[in-house]
């Protein structure tokens, strides 16, 4: 190899080495969260179109059980009585590769005084039989709810 080439090989390799440590991963949650007659609580955002388990980031300093909590509290106005069970970590491919998001179920959780009331965040949640999802129930959400009701391992992709 040429001296130059031997130059501009090395450069590339290190600006794709300083690419890769600017682009850190990232972590989400979402949460299904499951009343006493087995409906699950879903939301539905005002900033995107569809039906959603609660969820979102996780915040520096926050572990993911606590944001998962947090996020239900923050979206349902519900507040988890027990620690969320983790069913599965994802690498969500929408977001390149490098966002990833920790899954957990609830079963017992009670009522804040704004539960299931919309705020600036959620235009609308509600509990829904699993044979009765509401129209525009994501296709991400339907396969986490899936995998849970047969019991399928959860794949390695959101």
């Amino acid at each position: 190899m040429k001296p130059g080439l031997k130059v501009v090989a090395f450069a590339r390799r290190i600006a794709m080495a300083l690419t890769f440590h600017r682009r850190a991963v990232t972590l989400g949650v979402r949460i299904a969260v499951f009343d006493a007659n087995g409906h699950v609580l879903l939301v539905r955002h005002r900033y995107m179109p569809g039906w959603y388990l609660p969820g979102g980031a996780v915040d520096p300093g926050e572990s993911a059980p606590e944001a998962a909590l947090r996020e239900l509290s923050e979206e349902a106005g519900l507040a988890g009585t027990q620690p969320p069970r983790l069913v599965g970590l994802y690498r969500n491919l929408r977001e390149g590769g490098r966002d990833h998001v920790a899954f957990y179920r609830l079963d017992r959780f009670e009522a804040q005084p704004n539960a299931l009331a919309p705020n600036r965040e959620i235009a609308e949640a509600g509990f829904f039989a699993f044979g009765s999802l509401p129209e525009g129930t994501t296709p991400a959400t339907l396969r986490r709810l899936t995998e849970l009701s047969d019991g399928t391992p959860p794949p390695a992709d959101w």
